[in-house]
């Protein structure tokens, strides 16, 4: 790209950047005059910030990332989150290679020199997303919760489909298992998480380490996919106009699993598998405005059933995504404060 068009797009974030922190730091009344009608759908109200934060993104006409070229798709999810995530606080972050991955560790600002860690997934329907598309997220969650959080970059489709993605996660867990200790992270509690896809695979990551007794004390799962093969009632409610499409959705699972027999494979399909002895305890943040809530609260209730140690929170008023809206807005920000939260107690001494 010309400098001078570089410039130019630059300056255009800048301002999309300013106009969004301004338009949902208004006072609430505000808000709802200029988000319009309350959106409610099965029993729920939208909150007035995210509603408005949507009606935004149509008027300035942004393409959707599934609407674009794969590459460009990429970059645009890259510029949305730096627009929603802001430029979030953090005690100290370096990248490292995570075996033959790229990484990137963040220590919070108060963090001993031995303490917990999160090994954590980004979303991105396994074909978007790397460690600056989550870097706001990942500072956020660090410093809120006082929990050194290790990002991992795995691969992603259409260049490398399942079980590419499934593979590095677990390649990486092992990493971290063997090098806890250069991280400052104690191996008796670490916790794995993630969110979307990310959650997918910090979920299936948790199935393997219980069924090879291999040490964790947390999934922290936000909103995430668990069944890649069935169609659910929040699907066909929530896949329109709330951020995360059917489209979109679509899409992404045609890139990763071609094959649609593998879509009912465990690996893909956490929900489909057998919950072994030793779980660790999870908790698992949903969205109520959310495509994938349903799964999300079956795999929590299937967990519980099998006599795993679930938490389970609903953020009613929240759309698929919450997670990376920390910089703008106060109900996204205060959910995911409360996941941070979560993440504390989930791996406390």
């Amino acid at each position: 790209m010309p400098q001078g068009s570089t410039f130019l797009a630059a300056a255009d974030q800048r301002l999309k950047a300013l106009t969004l922190r301004a338009a949902l730091g208004l006072p609430e009344g505000a808000q709802r005059r200029l988000a319009g009608r309350r959106v409610t759908l099965d029993g729920q109200t939208l909150a007035t910030d995210t509603q408005l934060m949507l009606r935004l993104e149509k008027l300035v006409r942004e393409p959707t990332t599934e609407s674009l070229p794969v590459a460009e798709g990429r970059r645009l999810l890259v510029k949305h989150t730096a627009i929603a995530g802001g430029a979030q606080p953090i005690g100290a972050v370096r990248d490292l290679p995570v075996g033959d991955l790229a990484g990137r560790l963040y220590v919070p600002s108060k963090a001993l020199l031995s303490g917990p860690l999160l090994l954590f997934f980004h979303g991105g329907g396994w074909v978007y997303g790397d460690l600056d598309s989550h870097d706001p997220t990942c500072r956020f969650l660090a410093e809120r919760s006082g929990v050194r959080v290790l990002a991992v970059d795995y691969r992603l489709a259409p260049e490398h489909p399942f079980p590419a993605a499934y593979d590095d996660a677990i390649a990486a867990y092992r990493w971290v298992l063997e090098h806890a200790a250069d991280l400052g992270g104690d191996p008796r509690r670490l916790a794995v998480g993630g969110d979307s896809a990310g959650g997918n695979l910090a979920a299936v990551v948790a199935m393997l380490a219980a069924r090879e007794g291999l040490p964790l004390a947390l999934q922290l799962l936000v909103y995430p996919g668990t069944d890649a093969s069935a169609r659910t009632e929040s699907k066909r409610l929530f896949g329109h106009d709330l951020y995360l499409t059917e489209g979109f959705m679509d899409q992404v699972m045609d890139w990763y699993v071609p094959d649609r027999a593998e879509r009912a494979d465990p690996r893909v399909s956490p929900l489909l598998d057998e919950v072994p002895p030793g779980l660790a305890p999870a908790y698992i943040a949903t969205a109520g405005f959310d495509p994938l809530r349903d799964e999300g609260e079956a795999y929590a209730r299937k967990l519980a059933d099998a006599g795993v140690t679930v938490e389970l929170r609903r953020f009613a008023d929240q759309i698929h995504g919450f997670l990376s809206v920390v910089g703008v807005g106060r109900t996204s920000r205060a959910a995911s404060a409360e996941v941070a939260a979560a993440l504390a107690r989930g791996v406390e001494g």
